[in-house]
């Protein structure tokens, strides 16, 4: 029961499925690779076709950058331990890893604010759409929206790096998030909590109460307009932006309830969540938009 300040931590296999993890690992790797390759088409049509160089499109290939160094993070480990039997994460590995996950879906929060602000200002203010968002505003939102991820989260994994481990090593995901390694520390762990909770308000929540407010406006423009057809073809443009939220967020949202209120719930729920949290949203905006944007479809044909 002795504490170790720098512990190494367990991470969590498939409750039940230990013989058959080397198979279930396939379906995973499939995801990452259909992840890589429709977020890596996305940014490569971008790239190609002038017609995609405007603001919406830069913001959905900063989405596509965060989505890929998000599942790049994480699944190359889940992989190496279902194939390989490399259970064993080390101390400061996995505190870089809980960064960059929550540092990097920050990010991403903050990019599907900009997008929902740039759907606002085209249907509200289309006379001032292209003055007021230019490539070079895209440019300072994408690195804005970096910054806000690092400055609020580095503090996460400097809370924890002081306190002492001891009795169980074994988390409750394949990767490292903070509750779950905080949840393991023998010691007050207080600040950390506080700060981690705060942090998820002021950056997601704050965001989807901002995303909501931008729809409300949007909805009222779209309903002053007289012709049922017209409606729907403006509130159209913003079907592809609200799916990719939803895939966003009603995973984070399920994830965090997994964690306040599932601990009497199996724990391959909480694996299965976890791997959903980071692949689904890599998986599905690149579709999305593949589906909804017709440049998209054209020019990766």
């Amino acid at each position: 029961n002795s504490s170790d300040l720098s512990p190494s931590f367990l991470l969590a296999s498939l409750p039940g499925l230990e013989a058959a993890q080397c198979w279930m690992a396939i379906p995973l790797c499939s995801a990452y690779v259909l992840a890589l390759a429709g977020n890596g088409a996305v940014l490569l049509a971008v790239r190609l076709e002038p017609s995609l160089h405007a603001p919406m499109y830069f913001f959905l290939c900063m989405l596509a950058a965060i989505d890929v160094a998000l599942a790049t993070a994480t699944v190359p480990r889940i992989l190496s331990f279902y194939w390989f039997g490399s259970r064993e994460i080390g101390f400061a590995a996995c505190l870089l890893q809980m960064f960059l996950i929550h540092a990097l879906s920050a990010a991403e929060s903050s990019v599907l604010l900009a997008m929902a602000v740039d759907r606002y200002v085209a249907v509200c203010h289309p006379l001032r759409h292209a003055a007021i968002l230019t490539a070079r505003a895209a440019a300072k939102v994408g690195l804005l929206a970096l910054a806000r991820g690092v400055l609020f989260f580095l503090p996460l994994p400097l809370l924890l790096l002081p306190l002492p481990f001891c009795g169980s090593r074994e988390l409750s995901h394949s990767f490292c998030l903070h509750q779950d390694v905080m949840n393991l520390a023998c010691a007050n762990t207080t600040p950390s909590v506080v700060y981690g909770l705060a942090a998820i308000l002021l950056v997601m929540g704050l965001d989807a109460v901002l995303i909501c407010l931008s729809y409300v406006l949007i909805l009222k423009a779209v309903l002053r307009l007289e012709a049922w057809r017209e409606r729907l073809k403006v509130f159209g443009t913003c079907i592809a932006h609200i799916c990719v939220v939803l895939a966003f967020y009603v995973p984070l949202i399920g994830l965090s309830v997994v964690h306040r209120f599932g601990k009497d719930l199996a724990p391959l729920v909480h694996v299965v969540m976890g791997n959903v949290y980071i692949l689904v949203p890599a998986v599905l905006n690149p579709i999305i938009y593949g589906v909804r944007t017709k440049q998209i479809q054209r020019t990766i044909l």
